[in-house]
């Protein structure tokens, strides 16, 4: 016959753990990826869900006298 719930479930367990061993280790190339923002005047890298607010607060603190679209250039609609 098919097998029972307890049986798919130790299935789908196992299935599970072989996908999460491929996961585990460092993250660190996984966020030098997602690092996709750069300020053209410093060239600090910034995280790609990095809000246009923080991109402003960046360029009037450390470029006051460089325009924000200067550091940003991406930021121009």
């Amino acid at each position: 016959m098919g097998g029972g719930n307890g049986q798919k479930a130790k299935m789908a367990r196992e299935r599970n753990m072989e996908k999460n061993k491929a996961a585990k280790g460092s993250q660190l190339e996984t966020n030098k990826k997602a690092m996709s923002i750069q300020c053209k005047v410093c060239m600090q890298t910034f995280m790609c869900t990095t809000t246009e607010v923080k991109c402003r607060e960046h360029a009037e603190a450390k470029h006051p006298k460089s325009d924000v679209y200067q550091c940003f250039p991406h930021l121009k609609k």
